[in-house]
């Protein structure tokens, strides 16, 4: 997917890096583009920090049917769905003319999806560059999750057959990279459970603290407003949204008359539409969260899949909000329970501490500015690429494997 303008979190986490290693370096972006971009758009804002920008249309990158009838065939094939959806010939065209014609000192894969494409290519007697592997998270474990937990028999059936196969292929461009980085250490000792021998660095996902902060111009907390965001077509996103507004939400609202659940983020399915009242509103997508942040009495990530870490966290905590997680949602985050976040994992706990925040403002104050401090000074995206400028060096440093 394209890096910029950054709507969701993986694009949030390429954007931050690449608008940081561009002060100090050049980069060209090669990336696919699916239906749901504006091409036109995604083009004029990376030219802003990247010497060339290559967009490819991925023709297999659409919902709806065209989606199903392609999972559908993964079930035939030795190849996962998510290879499929991006084994575009086109791409690897373009790949080819723009690695022979410039010597490019790193290739940066984003996600291990394409791990099949050639990257290792120079101009005729320059060297190839090396090839690094930024791991949003182990997909093949978040798929492992969803053939545990999917809702529907043929669900889980569909998701226990393709993790295996998005395994072998996950691995493999893991084992093949001279270095992968990672989100969060609960990741890198997942990944090193299998590869125990790979190169890693934990380069953690982080928010524009410059951005990200509370302004004197945003409305103040309302005192009743949850607010849960993040892109409503992921699976780990859809299953929180359905916990939080089916197992905690009644208890919250029957305690807190007034109180009000706003779902902010794009494409959501139909299931989370039907879910709207009175008392939930689904925005859909925001063109800036702040205003709705900062008028929240707390956010909410009720996350119960996923891996990597939550930019949803990190995001709130740099804007000072009190924040209500489980355990899974603030892995890899670097906050005291209590302090800087609340960590609940059971329905009723995660209800109580979530009604504590409304009915005690200066908690969720406190809260906030700890949950701040926090975000400045550690999870800056400028931090974050200095560490991972680091860990190029070191690759760049050492013998090719």
């Amino acid at each position: 997917m394209p890096a910029s303008p950054p709507r969701f979190g993986a694009q949030a986490r390429m954007h931050g890096l690449m608008t940081q290693l561009a002060r100090r370096h050049d980069l060209t972006a090669v990336m696919l583009v699916d239906d749901a971009f504006d091409i036109d758009e995604c083009r004029h804002a990376m030219q802003a920090y990247c010497r060339k920008v290559v967009l490819v249309p991925n023709p297999y990158g659409r919902d709806g049917l065209a989606k199903r009838l392609l999972q559908l065939r993964s079930l035939g094939s030795a190849s996962s769905f998510d290879r499929l959806r991006v084994a575009l010939p086109e791409l690897q065209r373009v790949l080819d003319e723009v690695l022979r014609a410039t010597r490019f000192d790193i290739v940066n894969l984003e996600f291990p999806y394409l791990g099949h494409c050639l990257f290792r290519q120079a101009p005729a007697g320059e060297a190839p560059p090396r090839l690094i592997v930024d791991s949003h998270e182990i997909a093949y474990d978040l798929a492992r999750q969803f053939a545990v937990t999917a809702a529907s028999v043929g669900r889980r059936l569909y998701a226990g057959a393709n993790w295996r196969k998005l395994r072998r292929e996950e691995l493999a461009a893991y084992g093949s990279a001279d270095g992968v980085y990672l989100c969060s250490t609960d990741d890198a000792k997942r990944l090193h459970d299998d590869l125990p021998d790979v190169r890693t660095a934990v380069i953690p996902n982080a928010a524009d603290v410059d951005f990200y902060q509370p302004r004197s111009t945003d409305p103040s907390p309302d005192g009743r407003t949850i607010v849960y965001f993040g892109l409503l077509s992921t699976i780990p996103n859809i299953d929180a949204v359905v916990h939080f507004i089916q197992d905690i939400w009644p208890d919250i609202a029957k305690r807190h008359p007034d109180a009000r659940c706003k779902i902010i983020g794009g494409r959501p399915p139909p299931s989370l539409l039907a879910l709207a009242g009175p008392r939930v509103e689904l925005t859909g997508f925001v063109p800036d969260l702040r205003p709705h942040l900062a008028a929240a009495a707390a956010v909410v990530v009720p996350l119960r899949l996923g891996g990597g870490t939550r930019l949803k966290i990190v995001e709130a905590m740099a804007m000072g909000k009190a924040i209500v997680s489980t355990s899974l949602g603030a892995e890899g985050i670097e906050a005291v329970a209590g302090r800087d976040i609340l960590i609940e994992n059971e329905p009723a706990g995660f209800a109580d501490a979530v009604s504590r925040l409304l009915a005690e403002p200066a908690l969720a104050a406190q809260l906030g500015r700890a949950a701040r401090q926090v975000a400045v000074e550690k999870y800056a995206w400028s931090t974050a690429a200095q560490e991972l400028e680091r860990f190029f060096c070191e690759i760049l440093e050492t013998s090719p494997s």
